[in-house]
C-alpha cells in the first residue's frame, strides 16, 4: 500500500537510484571488473525485495536440467549467521546455511547445494565437480558475468509505482531488466487476461526488446506434516504462521479451504525464538476446536524444525508450492531457450 509517508521518502529514493545507476554503469563500461567462467552459470533473480518466487523457479529449472547435467545450486544463504563457503546437508541448521538453501537440499537431496556470499568464490569451489551452476538471487551480484539471466517480477508489482528504496520496494532500476534473456511474471491469476499481459509486456519492452516474457502462477501442492504424510486442510481451523515477504496469496489460498484461519505474520526470513513459539502455541490452544493444525510455508518450516519438540502434541504442517506456467507453449519455449543456450556453451571449444 502506498502511503503519504512513502512519497515523502522519494528524495532519498532518487539518491539511492543514482547510486545504483552509477554502479551498474561502472560494470557495463568495465571500469568495475566482472568475471565469467567456463562452466555455464544461470542467474535467477529479481529487481524487487523478496516475494517474487525465486525458490519455485530455481526448483523448476534444476529439476528440468538435472537429468542431463550435474547441477549445483549456489545461494548467498540469506539470514544465516555464518560466513564463507558451505555445502548444505539435509540436516544442516537453517541458521548456518539459510532457510531457502536448506529447502532446496531437502526437496532435491541428490543435488549439490552450497552457500557463499561471494558467488565467484562459490563457483570456483563448485566448478570442478559440476557441469552447470544455478545461482539463486544473484541478479545484483555484478562481479559475476553469467551465461544467462532469468528475471522475475511479481504480478502485483505492476499495479504499484516501481520506485527503489526507501519509497518503493525495488533494490534495482527497471532499466536493468535489459540484462535478462528471460523475464517471468510470477504469481499471476491463472486466468490473467490478454489485455493485462499486453499492458505488462509493453512496459517491459521499453527496456528489453528481445527477452521471452512468460507468465506463471503458484501451484499449491498437498500439505505435508513432519512425518512426510499428506494432510487435508479442508474445513480445519488453522493457525497460519508465515515469515515471508508477501504472504497474501498464501493466506487467500488457505482461506478458501479452511474453516477458519488465524494468521501470525513475521518478517521475511524471520529467525524464530522461544517467545515466538510460545505465541504460536498459545494461539493454537485458544482455538475452540478439535480439528485444528498449525500450518506454515515450506521455507518457514526449515526455521521451525529446531523447535519440533515444542510441537509434540500439535500437528505442524507445511505447504509446498511450485511454479506453473499459464501457457504450456511458453513453458516449452522457456525450456528450449535454456537447453539450447547451455548446449551451445558446453559444446564451445
Amino acid at each position: 500500500m502506498w502511503t503519504f509517508l512513502r512519497y515523502l521518502l522519494l528524495p532519498f529514493s532518487i539518491i539511492f537510484g543514482l547510486i545504483v545507476w552509477l554502479r551498474n554503469r561502472l560494470y557495463d563500461s568495465h571500469v568495475l571488473p566482472a568475471r565469467s567462467f567456463q562452466i555455464p552459470t544461470i542467474v535467477i533473480g529479481n529487481l524487487a525485495v523478496g516475494g517474487t518466487g525465486k525458490s519455485p523457479m530455481t526448483e523448476f529449472v534444476v529439476s528440468y536440467l538435472s537429468s542431463n547435467y550435474k547441477v549445483a545450486i549456489l545461494s548467498r544463504g540469506y539470514g544465516r549467521k555464518t560466513k564463507g563457503f558451505r555445502t548444505v546437508q539435509t540436516d544442516s541448521p537453517a541458521i548456518d546455511v539459510g532457510d531457502e538453501p536448506l529447502q532446496f537440499k531437502n526437496k532435491l537431496p541428490n543435488i549439490t547445494v552450497a552457500v557463499c556470499e561471494d558467488r565467484c568464490t562459490g563457483i570456483e569451489k563448485l566448478q570442478g565437480d559440476h557441469q552447470l551452476i544455478i545461482l539463486d538471487d544473484a541478479y545484483q551480484h555484478r562481479k559475476l558475468s553469467p551465461l544467462f539471466n532469468i528475471l522475475l517480477f511479481d504480478f502485483r508489482s505492476f499495479s504499484q509505482p516501481m520506485f527503489v528504496f526507501p519509497a518503493g520496494n525495488f533494490r534495482d532500476l527497471l532499466t536493468e531488466s535489459k540484462r535478462a534473456q528471460i523475464i517471468v511474471i510470477t504469481k499471476c491469476p491463472p486466468n490473467i487476461s490478454s489485455e493485462e499481459k499486453i499492458r505488462i509486456e509493453e512496459k517491459l519492452r521499453r527496456y528489453n526488446s528481445e527477452a521471452l516474457i512468460a507468465f506463471s502462477h503458484i501451484d499449491y501442492f498437498e500439505p505435508v506434516n513432519s512425518d512426510g504424510r499428506s494432510i487435508d486442510i479442508e474445513d480445519k481451523d488453522i493457525i497460519l504462521v508465515t515469515g515471508i515477504a508477501r504472504p497474501q496469496p498464501l493466506l487467500d489460498h488457505v482461506k478458501k479451504k479452511a474453516n477458519a484461519v488465524n494468521h501470525i505474520s513475521f518478517g521475511d526470513h524471520h529467525t524464530f525464538n522461544d517467545s515466538d513459539i510460545d505465541q504460536i502455541i498459545k494461539a493454537f490452544q485458544s482455538l475452540n476446536s478439535s480439528n485444528k493444525i498449525v500450518l506454515t510455508t515450506e521455507k518457514d518450516y526449515q526455521r521451525l524444525k529446531p523447535y519440533k519438540d515444542r510441537f509434540d502434541t500439535i500437528e505442524l504442517v507445511y505447504l509446498p508450492i511450485g511454479l506453473k506456467f499459464n501457457d504450456p507453449v511458453q513453458r516449452d519455449h522457456f525450456c528450449n531457450i535454456i537447453s539450447d543456450t547451455i548446449a551451445l556453451s558446453v559444446n564451445q571449444p
